[in-house]
């Protein structure tokens, strides 16, 4: 068993926390912006002398399922002071309204650029196991709907045929003033996800979200990732 998804069992928690959500990713070669999971303000202006500015801070709770709805996000931070502003906002919009929440840290994380906001979720039929789901992103794809969905194994060819199901697939090409994405940076993050829901059963429910898709060449990065497992 992957030693991250063995340590929050063994503890209990059936939701990795963001860190070790990014963690896991990296593991797989998925790409994700820099990060590290930091106490206080101090060590979180000592660690983003190598991450560098801007960053988005965001709280690390094991109580807190959406972290905007709470205030426990700032993006764009340009700047040490607004860093030392955003640690106090969130403290106190955590107090205000999820006074419940165990806080374990803040997380530091490189802002990536703007891009295309796509999504790659999973979850565990009882049946065929792990189905992948792939659509557009952010905080609208409950409302767009636009999703195409595979079995795992997923092999390139799939996840190439997933990409260009959905009625969004006309933005990857350009659309108006807005450039063509990079649909190979995203073959591969489906396909590596793939790879890691087979290796790790314990996982029943993941989603990478939003995942930011760059010009054509530049890449992609899992911007936000939540991954539940089951605890029998």
């Amino acid at each position: 068993m992957n030693p991250i998804i063995a340590k929050a069992i063994e503890e209990g928690r059936y939701k990795l926390l963001e860190h070790e959500s990014f963690e896991l990713l990296r593991q797989y070669n998925i790409p994700v912006p820099d990060f590290a999971l930091v106490q206080d303000v101090d060590e979180a202006l000592r660690v983003v002398k190598d991450i560098g500015y801007p960053i988005v801070l965001k709280v690390v709770s094991p109580d807190i399922v959406h972290k905007s709805d709470v205030g426990g996000v700032i993006l764009n931070i340009s700047n040490d002071d607004e860093l030392r502003s955003a640690c106090e906002r969130i403290r106190s919009n955590i107090k205000e309204k999820a006074p419940y929440a165990r806080v374990s840290g803040f997380l530091v994380q490189k802002m990536v650029p703007e891009g295309l906001e796509t999504i790659v979720g999973a979850t565990k039929d009882p049946i065929f196991g792990h189905v992948i789901a792939f659509g557009l992103g952010g905080v609208l794809v409950e409302v767009l709907q636009d999703v195409s969905f595979r079995i795992v194994p997923v092999s390139e060819e799939d996840a190439r045929t997933m990409i260009r199901e959905i009625r969004g697939y006309r933005l990857f090409n350009g659309y108006r003033n807005m450039p063509a994405r990079d649909e190979e940076a995203v073959v591969y993050i489906i396909t590596r996800f793939s790879e890691l829901l087979s290796d790790n059963p314990n996982i029943v429910e993941a989603d990478l979200n939003p995942i930011i898709i760059l010009e054509r060449g530049k890449g992609a990065y899992a911007a936000d990732a939540r991954f539940i497992i089951g605890i029998s």
